[in-house]
C-alpha cells in the first residue's frame, strides 16, 4: 500500500552532522504523524523523534537540540536532520508513517522504511 524509502545515511566523525530523509509512496490519501525511530547494537528500538500533520513535533530527551524533525507534505516526505552526532547515536534509523488509506473509510495503517545506518566514530 505505502512505501517508505529512506536516505542519507553513512559514516560521520563525532560532532559532526547527517540529514536523514523519508518519501513516501503508494496508496493513501493522506499522511498523518510522521517519525523517526532507532535501534542501536544491543538495544531495543526506540521513538527518537515525531511530527503531526500539523507541524507539531516531539523529541526523545537524549536527542533534544541536537535533531529536528521536519517535513515536506507537498513531496510527502519527511526529513530528521542530526547534528553534533555522538557515538551513541550510531544506529539503524527507521521512518515510520501513519496514513489514512480512503476518504470512504474511517482507516489508517502504519508503514515502515528499511532502516538506514547511521555511525558516529569517536
Amino acid at each position: 500500500q505505502v512505501q517508505l524509502l529512506e536516505s542519507g545515511g553513512g559514516l560521520v566523525q563525532a560532532g559532526g552532522s547527517l540529514r536523514l530523509s523519508c518519501a513516501a509512496s503508494g496508496s493513501f490519501v493522506a499522511l498523518n504523524a510522521m517519525g523517526w525511530y532507532r535501534q542501536a547494537p544491543g538495544k531495543q528500538r526506540e521513538l527518537v523523534a515525531t511530527i503531526t500533520s500539523g507541524g507539531n513535533t516531539n523529541y526523545a530527551d537524549s536527542v533534544k537540540g541536537r535533531f529536528t524533525i521536519s517535513r515536506d507534505n507537498a513531496k510527502n516526505t519527511v526529513y530528521l536532520q542530526m547534528n553534533s552526532l555522538k557515538p551513541e547515536d550510531t544506529a539503524v534509523y527507521y521512518c515510520n508513517a501513519d496514513y489514512r488509506r480512503s476518504w470512504l473509510f474511517d482507516s489508517t495503517a502504519a508503514a515502515w522504511g528499511q532502516g538506514t545506518q547511521v555511525t558516529v566514530s569517536s
